[in-house]
């Protein structure tokens, strides 16, 4: 038996060459056994990653967890996420390693040019040791940090692709991997899961929101109803919930051509304008309000939605969100639901005025029945019984103080029939009331109020389309007084009986010859003649002129 002498360690009956191989074989097992280990630990991070990145439903922050999370699994120095917008560029940037200084000196984030785009057009993992040196390389804008190692995988979401994760800058080494490759890869699979779960639960809690804003909304409308308050409640909960900078609601006029901004949330200086909108252009998808109406204010910019107001016997109309944040998918399907509680609010309001103003008709109309049937008869038989006394009177004054009471009742009962016409005429704008209006105008033209006397009812009886040839008659004939007549006093008459509607204006001026007709008097034989009536001019009794117009009215 052999000792071994000094530090001579034994040879296992190995010989030299024998004894260099097992050395290799030891090292390559304890390489391997690191690299388990370290794969292993990756594996760990990997999964600490990806329940990390689920830890939270705020979109924004699990997009930045995800970024924090590539860079740190890779030994990445920077990393980014870009979102993927409707015009397949970039609509968003997320980034880590860079601060907010170096960003405010960057300037604009990146659209998707360069070798960003190649995500964008080809969504497959992409790796470069140096991404300077690619064809499509677009260069840095001034201020950004230097960057060569690059890899990049796209996120998907479902079956779309949300965006591409980004990461440079290899740390402690040249290059990315292809295990870093595989980890990102599982690890936008993983961000596409927590993407998709953080927007659901950002559209469910925005669609708790409209739902509890129309449940409000529906509140309101169960009580008295104020259109234009309910629209400004509409409004203002449209603009909150839509994050939007103005909201509008637009109600067409009678030729559905021109819209009148009846509320704006945001905007308070447009109510009232009346404006062209080009509603179908505006309801399209990536519309903006300058580009579809000419409006009176510098309007935001950003999306547009757009909904109209439906609704029975309605004017047509339209809800405008403007200058929208933070959208989401289905906020237009939510805004029209919105608009048919404003719809609603209207038709509400429509009822409950009408209901109002059938009150105040059945009012005036027994005010007007008593007058009739009693007011007037007990006058009619007092003037009956002072006439019959008069021949009786034994002397000549109080005959003619009889005759002047009877002509007093007359006048009275005159006056009565007139106020009976006008509380049986439709509530608000009236034939009468414009016809005062007219006269009223014609007053300091004049220099003095001319006598307005209204008979017949020419509220219910003068169709639509007579009553502005009337009032245009009217004021041609009071200007002609005020610009030739030289009169002092004028009369108007205005009666609706035997199927026509006759105006009548006497003044006691210079008078005028009817052959001589001017333009203004031509005007109203023609207007008369397109509605197969008539017009005269004749001189009054006492001096001056009377012009009598007239025209069919039917039966």
């Amino acid at each position: 038996m052999v000792t071994p002498k000094g530090n001579e360690q034994p040879s296992l009956g190995l010989t030299p060459l024998s004894r260099v191989r097992l050395d290799e074989l030891l090292q390559e097992m304890l390489v391997r056994v690191g690299e388990v280990v370290t794969s292993r630990e990756r594996l760990r991070a990997l999964l600490d990653a990806v329940v990390g990145i689920g830890t939270d439903l705020d979109l924004r922050s699990t997009l930045q967890r995800i970024v924090e999370s590539a860079c740190a699994l890779a030994g990445a120095r920077y990393g980014a996420l870009g979102v993927i917008g409707a015009d397949m560029q970039l609509s968003d940037f997320i980034t880590h390693g860079i601060d907010p200084a170096a960003h405010a000196r960057i300037g604009d984030l990146p659209h998707g040019r360069g070798v960003l785009g190649l995500l964008i057009t080809d969504p497959h993992p992409v790796r470069m040791p140096d991404i300077t040196k690619h064809p499509r390389s677009y260069g840095f804008p001034p201020n950004h940090p230097p960057m060569h190692s690059f890899l990049g995988v796209p996120v998907r979401t479902r079956d779309q692709i949300f965006g591409n994760l980004y990461l440079a800058e290899k740390q402690g080494a040249d290059e990315f991997t292809e295990d870093d490759e595989e980890i990102m890869v599982a690890l936008a699979a993983a961000a596409g899961v927590a993407i998709d779960n953080a927007r659901l639960f950002a559209l469910a809690q925005r669609r708790e929101r409209w739902l509890s804003a129309a449940a409000e909304i529906t509140g309101v409308l169960l009580g008295t109803v104020r259109r234009t308050e309910a629209l400004r409640l509409i409004a203002r909960r449209a603009r909150e919930i839509a994050g939007a900078e103005l909201v509008l609601v637009l109600l067409a006029g009678d030729d559905g051509s021109r819209y009148t901004i009846e509320v704006a949330d945001g905007g308070d200086e447009m109510v009232g304008k009346v404006l062209a909108v080009d509603v179908e252009a505006l309801r399209a998808e990536g519309a903006e309000l300058g580009d579809v109406a000419d409006w009176p204010a510098p309007v935001p910019s950003g999306p547009v939605l757009a909904a109209p107001l439906a609704g029975a016997d309605l004017p047509q109309g339209v809800l405008i969100v403007a200058g929208v944040t933070g959208s989401g998918e289905d906020d237009a399907a939510l805004l029209a639901s919105f608009a048919g509680q404003a719809a609603l609010a209207l038709e509400r309001a429509r009822a409950q005025e009408e209901r109002e103003q059938l009150v105040v008709l059945e009012d005036r109309e027994r005010i007007a029945r008593d007058l009739h049937d009693v007011v007037i008869q007990r006058l009619f038989a007092t003037g009956m019984q002072l006439q019959g006394v008069a021949p009786q009177a034994l002397r000549p004054e109080a005959a003619k103080r009889i005759n002047a009471a009877v002509d007093d009742l007359d006048a009275t009962i005159r006056d009565i029939r007139r106020s009976i016409f006008e509380l049986r005429a439709p509530v608000g704008a009236s034939l009468r009331t414009e016809l005062r209006d007219a006269v009223e105008a014609a007053t300091t033209a004049l220099g003095f109020r001319p006598v307005l006397d209204v008979s017949g009812p020419v509220d219910s009886a003068v169709p639509d389309d007579v009553v502005p040839e009337v009032l245009a008659v009217l004021r041609e004939a009071l200007s002609n007084v005020a610009r030739h007549a030289r009169a002092s006093t004028a009369r108007v008459s205005v009666r609706a009986a035997g199927g026509e509607v006759v105006v009548q204006i006497e003044d006691d001026g210079v008078g005028t010859d009817p052959a001589t007709a001017r333009g203004g008097l031509v005007n109203m034989e023609e207007r008369a003649a397109d509605l197969g009536g008539s017009c005269a001019v004749s001189p009054a009794e006492g001096g001056g002129t009377v012009i009598t117009w007239r025209v069919p009215i039917g039966a």
